[in-house]
């Protein structure tokens, strides 16, 4: 059976209660994006070491930290695609910001002992293809500053930046050729993205380099995801979740809820979506 995990904050702004909910699901790994009100990577030292002692509290691991990096506009690039929204999570920094992000996210995967770290490919721009040596050229910087740290770099398919689909992440993977840059999987941002996740998109990544897995569901209205229940959308997990094992992946599932939950009650949500991704792992 897969591991499974969570991002917290899914679960609601409330770190205790959420690790105690995810606890209660058979959870065993954390994910951690926005802490105490703030992006991961704002965090104060003091902050971290209270995050540490929360997780540990409930017996979860931190297995990766959903950073920001590279989720911003690339100067010099064509214009931002916008049929898609921008999520932030209590993040809006800039291209200028990188390098010094990128310092901090190395030093609180450190301290969290989280092996992955969650990266993206700049905004969307309506010609993805013509960034593409320069998103490539960054991520080969960042996997190599990664080997240094001995962490992994996962670039996410995020449906609003530039690699978007597992069939823009096969060309990425090919130009970057280091083992320090592998992939968070995200079936549904692909979905969204205009792809059929799975099979297609995920045959069109070589599965050894998928170092993490985000699980959430939805249909779609035009180019507009409306989140669901988690196995009651348009992504095939029980394929999704086959295949991985047949591929030999070991790593977490992780849970990114997204829909609201019932009457808007996003904790319940999250258990929701949390029993059903057990149910599926346990399959």
């Amino acid at each position: 059976m897969l591991r499974a995990a969570a991002i917290t904050d899914e679960f609601g702004p409330d770190l205790e209660a959420a690790a105690a909910g995810m606890t209660g699901l058979g959870m065993t790994g954390a994910e951690l994006r926005v802490v105490f009100g703030k992006n991961i990577l704002d965090l104060t030292d003091s902050e971290v070491e209270r995050a540490i002692q929360v997780a540990a509290s409930q017996g979860l691991e931190i297995v990766a930290l959903s950073s920001p990096l590279l989720k911003c506009t690339l100067p010099g690039a064509p214009p931002i695609d916008s049929r898609f929204q921008q999520d932030v999570f209590g993040a809006q920094h800039t291209y200028a910001d990188q390098p010094r992000l990128t310092t901090r996210a190395f030093e609180i995967a450190h301290r969290t002992g989280a092996r992955i770290l969650r990266v993206f490919s700049y905004w969307r721009v309506v010609e993805p293809e013509a960034v593409f040596d320069r998103v490539a050229e960054a991520l080969g910087a960042l996997a190599r500053q990664a080997a240094r740290e001995d962490l992994i770099v996962g670039i996410e398919n995020e449906h609003a930046c530039n690699i978007a689909t597992g069939a823009e992440v096969g060309p990425l993977l090919a130009a970057v050729d280091d083992a320090n840059l592998q992939v968070v999987w995200d079936p549904a941002n692909a979905y969204v993205a205009g792809e059929m996740a799975f099979p297609n998109g995920y045959r069109a990544m070589p599965p050894a380099r998928i170092a993490h897995v985000h699980a959430k569901d939805c249909t779609l209205d035009g180019h507009r995801p409306i989140w669901c229940p988690l196995g009651a959308g348009a992504v095939d997990w029980k394929g999704q979740i086959a295949a991985l094992v047949a591929d030999g992946y070991h790593g977490w599932v992780s849970l990114e809820t997204h829909w609201p939950g019932p009457q808007g009650d996003k904790f319940q949500g999250s258990l929701i979506c949390g029993r059903n991704l057990m149910a599926l792992l346990a399959e």
